[in-house]
């Protein structure tokens, strides 16, 4: 039985939702995710310099296809918003941001790690909610099948609540359905949200490789196959079709 983690009663349907929507596999999952549990849920995307920044291009795609075949879902489906960040990626100069080799730091950490992302992420995603008049906040994170980013913990999610909550004076809800799935998992769940035509959309038309490359085709989707991204999508979309005993 798949348990995303939440941390707040079940909300009123007409609330509205913001979704951290960057084209991957994770966000688009948690975007169907919402738009079977709110009103009205609007996107976010951040342009910071992104070496795979294919996966801005995958956003618009993925929400044409939610609209057209999903129609229980596309009265729900609200604005999209894209903000630049390219101090993000001035400031990084990491392997997600230039092209350099993907390897592990002196720190234990891979390289492909973008200090502060997350935190900037939900800061501006918390203040583009607060002038929208939304109190749901939707992100991706995960700390039980990744790449050992800190920013991504469930620690570090409860702190920015916190913060963001006392720093503009409001009471957000920061929803992390992916917290403690693993990426079969989140197959799973996409497949519970919205059948085999779900797992099609988000399996050809999102987008995780760290390389930007959608010119090999895998049975999980598009990706060079040997970042550690699409090790992880790889991994568990195995697992996911595996055959239960």
């Amino acid at each position: 039985m798949i348990a995303p983690d939440d941390r707040s009663a079940p909300p009123a349907p007409a609330d509205k939702a913001l979704v951290l929507f960057s084209g991957g596999q994770d966000s688009a999952t948690c975007l169907a995710w919402a738009l079977d549990r709110f009103g009205q849920v609007e996107t976010l995307g951040f342009d910071y310099g992104q070496r795979h920044v294919v996966e801005l291009a995958c956003r618009a795609t993925i929400r044409d296809r939610l609209l057209a075949d999903f129609p229980a879902w596309a009265g729900r489906l609200g604005p999209d918003h894209t903000l630049a960040l390219a101090a993000l990626g001035q400031l990084s100069e990491t392997a997600l941001t230039r092209d350099a080799e993907i390897a592990l730091q002196a720190d234990g950490l891979p390289n492909t790690f973008v200090p502060g992302r997350n935190l900037l992420f939900a800061t501006f995603a918390a203040a583009l909610a607060y002038r929208r008049g939304v109190k749901h906040i939707v992100l991706g994170v995960c700390e039980t099948d990744y790449s050992g980013y800190p920013d991504c913990r469930d620690d570090t999610i409860k702190a920015m609540q916190v913060a963001l909550n006392l720093g503009m004076q409001t009471r957000f809800v920061l929803h992390t359905p992916l917290m403690w799935l693993d990426k079969a998992a989140t197959w799973r769940l996409a497949e519970a949200l919205g059948g085999a035509p779900l797992v099609a959309l988000v399996r050809d038309e999102s987008h995780s490789c760290y390389r930007g490359d959608r010119s090999h085709r895998h049975p999980w989707g598009f990706g060079c196959g040997t970042c550690p991204a699409c090790e992880l999508r790889a991994k568990g979309w195995e697992g996911y079709t595996a055959p239960h005993v």
